[in-house]
């Protein structure tokens, strides 16, 4: 199934397919035999434009629409989902941040340093006691002379290590919290006070770090504020709908590639005498993996162009997260299945995808909020 794009989006998915094939996938071997990303991907990306890529123009970036980005990461995730992570750290939540509510200082201190990936940027929410429930972050921020103290620890920060500056949420009215009680402030790596305490590997490759970062009697001044006091969990809560659609796109590009995959060696592997793919439990897996990714890249299609159009979507971006993520974990455990012992080994990408996916289901909002997210629309409506 085809679905069509404008003429310039079909343009852009043939140059990052070509980009990703000869200059980013010769790469995936040493991320995952090393377990860090090499300098020459940054520097592949930022050549290629897609660092910082929904920044503007006038900082270096490009200005790209939802649209774009969701397909660039659709590509990218074709290959090795850290790639898809150097765009998080320049286009993500807290890049777009400085966009939307960044004062001039902080927009040209920034921005254009993201946009060139010469600065990295990352986004501290989620503590111990805080996952799915964000508005019960403890973190908090305290008045002082000229600035504010923070105090607090926040766990499960994607690249929080390599990170040159952090926004961070902090409470700073105990009563209001999410009601107007909760700050979005800004702290640069080597401030006082502010430490990696702890960086975790994944059950995926070992290249996604997320970092444990600790305040103790951190100080930072006024101008580390994003946007206005109190506002910080509208700001962290209006890109939620921009990280949906990313994840979203990120997991149709992986189940698109498992799938060829799939079948390129289904038609090969022969068993008792017959390829693979003339044997009906075979062909079946490769249909249900078709329907579901079409069915995917419908829904999400379908969604961004409501969105560029200006329509009040509802919770259609939960349900491109939800069903894609759920989806994804579908599509490579039958890949697994239909390469057997090899899907098994390390080294071979299927065993990769099989251990990076399942991340989908949990970060940028697990399947069972999302599914209360969408129950709650849908009861308000009907009411």
């Amino acid at each position: 199934m085809k679905i069509e794009l404008t003429p310039e989006l079909e343009e852009m998915r043939a140059q990052v397919r070509r980009f990703t094939e000869r200059e980013l996938e010769p790469l995936a071997g040493e991320i995952d035999a090393t377990g860090e990303i090499p300098q020459k991907a940054w520097d592949l990306m930022r050549d290629a434009g897609y660092l910082g890529m929904r920044l503007p123009e006038e900082y270096g970036g490009a200005s790209a629409s939802l649209s774009a980005m969701c397909l660039v990461l659709e590509e990218l995730s074709r290959s090795h989902r850290v790639f898809t992570g150097l765009i998080d750290a320049t286009s993500g939540l807290t890049p777009s941040a400085f966009v939307r509510h960044g004062s001039l200082e902080q927009r040209e201190r920034y921005v254009r340093k993201l946009a060139t990936g010469e600065m990295r940027a990352a986004f501290a929410l989620t503590e111990p006691g805080a996952g799915s429930d964000s508005a019960a972050i403890s973190t908090s921020a305290t008045r002082a002379d000229g600035g504010w103290i923070i105090n607090g620890r926040k766990h499960f920060i994607s690249s929080g290590h390599l990170a040159d500056v952090v926004m961070v949420m902090t409470v700073t009215d105990a009563q209001k919290r999410a009601r107007g009680g909760i700050t979005a402030l800004l702290v640069e790596r080597n401030t006082p006070g502010f430490s990696v305490t702890r960086v975790d590997t994944t059950i995926g490759s070992a290249a996604w770090k997320l970092a444990e970062l600790t305040f103790e009697n951190c100080f930072v001044p006024d101008s580390a504020v994003m946007g206005k006091v109190g506002e910080g969990f509208k700001i962290a809560m209006e890109s939620l709908t921009d990280g949906r659609m990313a994840v979203a796109c990120c997991c149709i590009g992986a189940a698109d590639r498992l799938l060829e995959m799939a079948t390129a060696h289904a038609q090969q592997r022969v068993t008792f005498g017959k390829p693979l793919a003339e044997r009906q439990a075979i062909q079946w897996m490769l249909a249900d993996t078709a329907v579901d990714i079409a069915t995917a890249r419908a829904l999400a299609y379908e969604t961004l162009r409501q969105i560029e159009a200006g329509k009040n979507i509802g919770s259609a971006a939960s349900m491109c997260k939800l069903y894609s993520s759920e989806m994804i974990g579908r599509v490579t455990d039958r890949a697994i299945q239909i390469f057997g012992g090899q899907g098994l080994i390390r080294g071979f990408p299927i065993e990769r995808f099989y251990r990076d996916v399942r991340h989908y289901r949990i970060g940028e909002g697990t399947s069972e909020v999302h599914r209360m997210l969408i129950a709650r629309d849908l009861l308000q409506t009907r009411c």
